[in-house]
C-alpha cells in the first residue's frame, strides 16, 4: 500500500467542480460564530459536491482570513448565499421543495442511523450555533430533526464534525456514492 500521488488523485479545477453535477443536498448554517467551523465546512462540502451553502444571520462569510484557512480554497468552488435570517432561507428552501432538516437534539428527533430522507426531494441540513443549537424559530420550521448517536459524557459535537458525519450518512443513504463510482 501507498499514498495516491496529486495526479493519480485526479483533483477536479473549481472551474471543472462548478460545472459538475452537485449531490441534492444544501447546508444551512445558523448563526454559527467560529469562522474556522465555517471554514471547515466549506471544505466538507467541496469534499462531498454539495450544491450550496447557506450562511445565516452572523454566520462569517468570505472572504475571511480564518474561513480560508481551514477552507483551504474551497469557499471558491463551493456555491453560497446570505441571509439575514434564517427562516427566510428556510422558506426559500420549502418553495423550492427541499425537505429541511434540524441536526439537533429535539423531542422529536430521530436517531441517524434511523432517518430516511424523503424519496425524491432535495435535503437542506441546518447546523446550529456552537452554543445555542437550532434557534427555535427555525426548528419551528423544519420538516423533522435528526441527531447523532453518542457515548461520551459531552452530548454534542463540534458543529463542522457533525456537518460532515450526518452528511457522510445522508449521502450514503440517497446512493450519492454509489452513483459516482
Amino acid at each position: 500500500m501507498r499514498k495516491l500521488t496529486m495526479a493519480e488523485l485526479n483533483r477536479a479545477t473549481v472551474a471543472d467542480f462548478k460545472s459538475t453535477p452537485k449531490s441534492p443536498v444544501v447546508l444551512v448554517l445558523d448563526n454559527v460564530r467560529s469562522l474556522h467551523n465555517v471554514g471547515a465546512v466549506f471544505r466538507t462540502a467541496d469534499a462531498f459536491g454539495l450544491e450550496k451553502v447557506w450562511l445565516c444571520g452572523i454566520t462569517g462569510r468570505p472572504p475571511q482570513r480564518e474561513i480560508t484557512k481551514t477552507a483551504l480554497g474551497s469557499e471558491e468552488s463551493v456555491a453560497w448565499e446570505h441571509a439575514a435570517e434564517t427562516t427566510s432561507a428556510i422558506a426559500t428552501l420549502q418553495q423550492a421543495g427541499y425537505q429541511v432538516v434540524a441536526v439537533e437534539q429535539t423531542t422529536g428527533s430521530v436517531p441517524l442511523p434511523q432517518f430516511r430522507p424523503a424519496a425524491g426531494r432535495p435535503v437542506a441540513l441546518v447546523m446550529g450555533n456552537e452554543v445555542f443549537g437550532v434557534d427555535d424559530a427555525v426548528l419551528a420550521m423544519c420538516d423533522a430533526a435528526v441527531e447523532i448517536p453518542q457515548l461520551g459524557t459531552k452530548h454534542s459535537l463540534n458543529v463542522s464534525v457533525a456537518a460532515g458525519v450526518v452528511l457522510w450518512d445522508v449521502l450514503s443513504k440517497l446512493g450519492v456514492f454509489a452513483a459516482r463510482q
